[in-house]
């Protein structure tokens, strides 16, 4: 999510400034949280700033190169296996438990791959 506009800060701290409005109001009248509200003021009170935070550390990802090179393995001995059975295959191969979102984040943006859909057998050919 992105973080506010530095005009869209600088109205809420004015406002709460001028007074006689109370911090529920100001979340009301300018449709954020009342706990982004909160923060703000409080990190203008305190740090003097209402600059966003700047994400300094990335998040490292939840597979580390060797495991990333078990899934890309397992897709390509299996294209048009689901996500679900790619997740349990990487679990019993390493031992790592990953959400099946994680899996479809690591297949699409970090192996660059796609998985192939499966053609219901069932199908009727007129």
């Amino acid at each position: 999510m992105k973080p506010y506009s530095l005009d869209l800060r600088q109205k809420i701290v004015d406002a709460y400034q001028a007074g006689d409005i109370s911090q529920r109001q100001l979340a009301s009248n300018f449709g954020v949280a009342l706990s982004s509200i909160q923060n703000l003021l409080k990190r203008h009170r305190e740090q003097g700033t209402i600059a966003p935070k700047v994400r300094t550390e990335q998040t490292p990802t939840k597979l580390d190169p060797e495991q990333l090179e078990v899934l890309r393995q397992l897709v390509e001995e299996q294209p048009d296996a689901t996500l679900q059975e790619l997740q349990q295959r990487v679990h019993r191969k390493t031992g790592v438990l990953v959400g099946v979102a994680t899996v479809d984040r690591m297949v699409r943006l970090k192996l660059k791959l796609r998985l192939k859909k499966k053609s219901p057998s069932h199908q009727k050919r007129n």
